[in-house]
């Protein structure tokens, strides 16, 4: 079965609630997001993470605690593997500016929700469009 994040082209799997650039005009997921490629639903993830980083949420460590809560995820689990395929150190400083540390959480993070590996150059392109 196609994980959900991957059908809804939402790979990290971003819940419903604010109106995002790049939604499918049909939403048939009663949770979470759908848009219409996986660039679009990468350039929203990176929104939110600009976002978290304004806010000083800018480490791995804060970074997932607050996108995968413990009310809902094994979020030790979580960081840890995200390191791992990542190559990041937890409490790691993340900028903005800093295009191959927030692609390489991104592309980690979706492995985690979705549970397969995409396109890193993908990731990129959308990181790009995140940043107009």
């Amino acid at each position: 079965m196609v994980p959900r994040g991957i059908r809804n082209n939402n790979p990290l799997n971003i819940r419903k609630g604010s109106h995002w650039q790049g939604l499918r005009t049909e939403q048939t997921d009663s949770e979470f997001c759908q848009f219409i490629s996986m660039e679009w639903g990468f350039r929203a993830a990176f929104k939110v993470l600009f976002t978290y980083l304004a806010k000083r949420v800018d480490t791995v460590d804060k970074i997932i605690r607050r996108w995968a809560p413990p009310s809902e995820n094994n979020t030790e689990n979580y960081i840890t593997t995200v390191c791992k395929f990542g190559c990041l150190e937890r409490h790691t400083l993340i900028k903005k500016s800093d295009k191959q540390k927030l692609c390489r959480l991104v592309w980690a993070m979706a492995k985690v929700e979705c549970g397969q590996t995409l396109s890193f150059g993908l990731i990129e392109n959308a990181y790009q469009l995140a940043l107009r």
